[in-house]
């Protein structure tokens, strides 16, 4: 069953570029990666199982505090507070830009495709792999989003859609997205209090036939770090999920998506 036809609530486009909120100019002069944590001292952490991976420390805080100082000078656009019809709603600030060689820089310029593809990555042989990540991973959406939550915005509950996209070549690649890429750049240690990711797990279907009285799973809350890395699966087998509001000071979030070969 489709993520939309759940309970109602709407899902979210991975990968939109409406004229409304994609730029057309060009991409921004990004600072370098650097500097970055060993692949050495990296690893992916299973939060649930097939649903949420993170990556701890993906980025350092003095990297991440030079693209804080470095995205405020982009040019922002508030969200509406109240969205199109069927759609969550979403309240921060974001900019959205087409930028494959940013994509490809966050993918092979770091350790994120050595830790994906990797032969140890979650003790997943290849086949598990590929069926844990919904196909042969070839690398990131080009679209980059880029959010920022102040005092009082947030996510209200959604799901995220998969998108049929083309990785630019040459060659050019028929690809679609499958897990969502969240590198959050602020936590409390930065003065950011609240703005949680937390995800609904469904009940177990014997729960639903039998309209158990137990109650529903508990929320899965995921804490913001600095440097961290979420991914989390979207599509068809994506979780209910939102962003908390933020409480104090400003979330600052580099979202992206992994893409297979289609």
């Amino acid at each position: 069953m489709a993520p939309n036809k759940k309970r109602g609530v709407s899902t979210q486009p991975s990968s939109t570029t409406t004229p409304s909120s994609s730029t057309k100019a060009p991409p921004p002069n990004w600072p370098p990666f650097s500097p970055l944590i060993p692949e050495a001292h990296l690893s992916l952490h299973s939060t649930l199982p097939s649903q949420i991976v993170t990556i701890p420390n993906f980025w350092t805080a003095s990297l991440c505090k030079t693209y804080v100082s470095f995205l405020s000078s982009l040019p922002l656009t508030t969200t509406p507070g109240k969205p199109k019809k069927g759609d969550a709603v979403r309240v921060n600030d974001r900019f959205q830009i087409d930028d494959a060689a940013f994509a490809e820089q966050l993918w092979s310029g770091t350790s994120l495709k050595s830790l994906v593809l990797g032969q140890d990555s979650l003790g997943l042989d290849d086949a598990q792999r590929k069926e844990h990540w919904g196909g042969d991973v070839i690398g990131l959406n080009p679209n980059i989003r880029i959010y920022r939550y102040t005092k009082g915005q947030f996510f209200d509950q959604h799901y995220d859609d998969s998108n049929n996209i083309t990785l630019p070549g040459p060659p050019a690649v028929a690809a679609k997205t499958t897990w969502t890429l969240l590198l959050y750049l602020t936590s409390p240690a930065t003065g950011c209090v609240g703005g949680e990711t937390v995800f609904y797990p469904e009940p177990e279907p014997s729960q639903k036939k039998k309209k158990s009285r137990e109650p529903p799973p508990e929320p899965v809350v995921c804490e913001l770090e600095v440097g961290m890395a979420l991914l989390h699966r979207h599509g068809a087998q994506c979780m209910l999920h939102e962003g908390r509001e933020v409480l104090q000071g400003e979330k600052w979030v580099i979202r992206s998506d992994l893409c297979v070969r289609r």
